[in-house]
């Protein structure tokens, strides 16, 4: 395989420094979603953890590094599960923790990292205006700034699910991946096409956040004016140009789902696996809804990467969908 930013022998080694409640997940058969999806469907939960998301295996690498340097202050923008996750590994370490936020983001998950000791400053905007506002408070207090997907610690700590995921899954044929910013994607594609070639490396993201897919089918950094999804978590408007890189060596798909779909996913998990998710963590079950004959008679792997949702949106989702 074409060399990615991502080296295996590293993200061997990162699992000696993530705190072991971030790893070895829950990793299952969901055989009571296999009538409704037409295909075998197991499940790599990453929820089941003090942030409820995947993040912290990245922010535990950042914040070992941190401890060990001279700088204890850090900060980073987020949509809210990075900015809990670095709260969550900057508090067990003893740094000062800045994170920037979109005053319009999921409410539990900015009360969650004012719980967790950060510091929380909301700006007016999407995710992108929050990432040029920690950017600033970088520069101006020259501290270490964490750009998710970027950052390699954060690309190979998710990788730690891939190799997880190929370590006990029995043979798969394809694995499912919510797109974002990136770092999950190629995280665990670095380690799937490294390890088990064969298998499918299929990346899901929202109609109304495009802009990664784009970019990985024109070859090129596609930016979009507007995001508009429920899917905050992967809702990013402007590409990392060494994301896109690594992307376009390890992703064999990338693919849009509906916002119906994504709804129609988190109702399925809700339903036959008892899992409450937010709706990034329903886009791979949403592809398979959008494209059955795709992974018909197929094992198919989804990672399910996060639970912080608001209640009362969920509700709402989850009964417009019984409708």
């Amino acid at each position: 395989m074409p060399e990615t930013r991502l080296d295996t022998a590293r993200i061997r080694a990162a699992r000696r420094v993530i705190d072991p409640v971030f790893l070895d997940t829950p990793l299952y058969r969901c055989e009571a979603l296999e009538p409704c999806l037409g295909c075998a469907v197991s499940i790599k939960l990453e929820t089941a953890n003090p942030i409820r998301s995947f993040k912290a295996r990245g922010t535990e690498l950042v914040a070992s590094r941190l401890a060990d340097s001279a700088s204890r202050a850090v900060v980073c923008a987020s949509a809210g599960n990075l900015g809990q996750a670095l709260a969550w590994s900057g508090r067990r370490r003893g740094l000062d923790v800045t994170v920037v936020a979109s005053r319009f983001a999921t409410r539990v998950k900015l009360d969650r990292i004012r719980a967790l000791g950060a510091k929380l400053e909301l700006v007016d905007g999407d995710h992108e205006a929050a990432r040029e506002r920690a950017a600033a408070i970088a520069r101006y207090d020259r501290i270490r700034l964490v750009e998710d997907s970027l950052d390699i610690e954060t690309c190979e700590g998710a990788a730690t699910i891939g190799l997880e995921l190929v370590d006990t899954a029995p043979s798969f044929d394809a694995v499912l991946i919510a797109l974002g910013g990136g770092a999950l994607a190629t995280g665990v594609g670095h380690v799937v096409k490294a390890l088990v070639p064969g298998a499918e490396v299929i990346c899901v993201q929202p109609l109304g956040a495009p802009a990664l897919t784009l970019s990985w089918r024109q070859r090129r950094v596609v930016t979009t004016d507007s995001a508009d999804t429920i899917a905050d978590g992967v809702a990013g408007r402007h590409p990392i140009p060494a994301v896109l890189d690594d992307l376009l060596l390890v992703a064999d798909d990338a693919v849009l789902v509906r916002e119906e779909s994504i709804v129609a996913g988190m109702r399925l998990l809700l339903n036959h696996a008892g899992l409450v998710v937010e709706p990034s963590a329903a886009l791979g079950i949403a592809a398979i809804l959008e494209d059955p004959d795709r992974f018909a008679g197929r094992h198919v792997v989804t990672i399910v990467c996060g639970s912080n949702v608001d209640v009362d949106a969920y509700r709402r989702w989850v009964s417009a969908a019984r409708r």
